[in-house]
């Protein structure tokens, strides 16, 4: 009796043997599909919202499914409303499905024709774009501080890129400046940019008839480019470097 029990010939014996083998290649399957299978239950970590420098108030603004002209009219609305104090900064970052957007998706929008190259080491895709409240003075001063702010890895690798971009930057970004193509505005869109310094810093600036500044990019530092319609606005942005600077 004892023998016929313990006979891997009995039926009962059997049965536990296949279910044993069963279980074996049941757990096997299950190692290996995780050990193959390395991602699985895992989950993207966001990467960290770093503003490039200081503001004083972020505004994340939903442009999916907006056109240009939406778009820049949403923020021309924020840059004209702002509640930052003078000389405040307000950052406007662009959201899609509530994912902030980078510079290129931010070109293919409002359909630029600026061309950073798809290397995001040699023109960083995070960028800054918002305003400064340079509030009004003098009185007849349009009240306005629109800037962008790009990074790259230095200003050689993006120098000629800049000044073929300069054909058509007033084009592009005329609507975020509340600026109307008009019979009193047309030369300003073929006008070419002249030399300058803002700041001490070398720039590329877009005069009126009157000599006034309607459109600059400066060379921030070796890492930055400010793109902005008032000296103001720089001066302010590169206070914010050096105090970073000084803290870091």
């Amino acid at each position: 009796k004892e023998k016929k029990n313990l006979s891997p010939k009995s039926k009962k014996n059997r049965l536990f043997m296949i279910v044993g083998i069963l279980f074996i290649m049941l757990a096997l399957l299950i190692l290996s599909f995780f050990f193959l299978k390395k991602d699985i239950n895992t989950v993207e970590i966001e990467k960290q919202f770093v503003p490039l420098i200081f503001n004083d108030q972020n505004t994340f603004m939903e442009v999916f499914a907006l056109k240009k002209e939406e778009i820049a009219q949403t923020v021309l609305e924020e840059i004209n409303t702002t509640k930052v104090k003078e000389g405040g900064i307000e950052g406007i970052y662009f959201t899609e499905n509530k994912k902030i957007i980078g510079l290129r998706k931010f070109i293919s929008l409002i359909k630029s024709s600026f061309i950073p190259g798809d290397n995001t080491l040699f023109v960083n895709d995070n960028f800054l774009l918002g305003v400064v409240n340079v509030g009004i003075n003098p009185p007849e001063t349009i009240r306005s501080g629109f800037f962008i702010l790009l990074k790259v890895r230095e200003t050689a690798d993006i120098f000629d890129t800049l000044r073929l971009w300069e054909r058509k930057m007033l084009s592009d970004l005329a609507p975020f400046l509340g600026i109307n193509i008009s019979s009193e505005t047309n030369y300003l869109f073929t006008k070419d940019f002249e030399d300058g310094i803002v700041n001490n810093k070398n720039a590329r600036i877009l005069y009126n008839k009157m000599g006034k500044m309607v459109l600059m990019y400066i060379f921030a530092d070796d890492n930055s480019i400010i793109i902005t319609n008032t000296e103001s606005a720089a001066r302010e942005i590169m206070l914010r470097f050096a105090s970073s600077k000084k803290k870091q």
